[in-house]
């Protein structure tokens, strides 16, 4: 999409872009995580590690699959709303997003804001710095009325990444986190996130959350098990990654795709489930799976009203407007900061 304002065309300049690299001291490192995971009972690895060059493409691929109604449904709120959610930010706002990857969707609202006021700061955070410094240079070319200033590190704990960059300010802070997301973590574990972020936020300033709706499993379970094998290939790249950079001896063919909805959890689980008893290497260390053990890589959390408001509450945020696609199946939900 592009801009509709009649701007002149201005240069990717050092004023207009920076990236800061908050990725020195991680929260932890895939080796350790891989080894807490792969030892513990039951195994389990953690979704972000999905995402590495490879991950990344099959993830775009997936979004394009006609089972895979996520990216479309959100992508329709903010395509058909966007000037509707833009005037609820308000007057004058600088924009975060948490996970922002090639911010595709991201550029609905952009254009909705920059309808509204004459500059936009945009703060995208990412673990990818080369998925940043692309995605910047094409929004900085289409928007002149951009400035971007870049984050490469681990949101997770999205606090420590941002108090230096949001300085006070008159403009309202809006924080976007798109795509349920938020799904992959446990309900302990995504109420701590948002009240963690919470506290680099002043009140009155907003989170603008994406959260996949509960519906019928015969809906959910094709998204997360294609019939193309997509999906499956995304889910077995982990331990292509784990071969490629830690040395590790996955036959990846001993391992089989498994994703299906827990309905009494609330949450679509993938698993990479062992095809034989086998032995895996990995970086000097051993691992043993049983035949049929499985390795715990993924939850979706699926939500509803009242899970929404208790996410909200343990945030420290209020729910203030909501909207939905046409078939009911995602919300878009402005959470204010109290």
């Amino acid at each position: 999409m592009q801009p509709s304002l009649a701007v002149a065309a201005q240069p990717v300049t050092r004023e207009r872009f920076a990236i800061h690299d908050a990725a020195a001291a991680p929260i932890s490192s895939f080796a350790a995580d891989v080894r807490r995971g792969l030892t513990a009972a039951p195994k389990f690895l953690l979704p972000h590690y999905f995402y590495d060059a490879l991950g990344s493409a099959l993830f775009s691929a997936i979004c394009e699959l006609p089972e895979y109604y996520v990216t479309r449904a959100e992508d329709e709120i903010l395509r058909e709303r966007g000037a509707e959610i833009a005037a609820s930010f308000g007057p004058a706002v600088r924009l975060v997003e948490l996970g922002s990857g090639s911010a595709r969707k991201t550029r609905h609202l952009i254009s909705a804001i920059v309808e509204r006021q004459s500059t936009l700061e945009y703060i995208p955070v990412d673990v990818d710095a080369g998925i940043l410094t692309a995605s910047a240079h094409e929004l900085l070319t289409d928007y002149p009325q951009l400035s971007i200033h870049a984050i490469c590190g681990d949101f997770r704990e999205p606090a420590a990444l941002l108090r230096p960059h949001l300085p006070p300010s008159d403009e309202r802070t809006i924080v976007l986190f798109l795509g349920s997301s938020i799904g992959n973590l446990d309900p302990s574990e995504s109420g701590a996130m948002l009240a963690n972020l919470r506290t680099a936020l002043a009140p009155g300033d907003a989170l603008f959350l994406g959260a996949d709706l509960r519906k019928s499993p015969s809906i959910l379970e094709p998204a997360y098990d294609d019939p193309l094998g997509v999906t499956a290939a995304f889910n077995l790249n982990l331990l292509g990654r784990i071969n490629r950079e830690l040395g590790g001896t996955f036959d990846l063919a001993s391992f089989a795709h498994r994703a299906f909805y827990n309905e009494t959890a609330g949450r679509i689980e993938m698993h990479l489930v062992s095809r034989k008893a086998q032995r895996v290497l990995i970086d000097g260390y051993e691992i043993a799976f049983a035949e049929g053990e499985s390795i715990h890589t993924e939850n979706s959390h699926k939500y509803d009203d009242a899970t929404l408001r208790t996410l909200a509450n343990a945030g420290g945020f209020t729910i203030e407007q909501r909207w939905t696609d046409r078939n009911g199946y995602f919300a878009d939900l402005l959470m204010v900061a109290r």
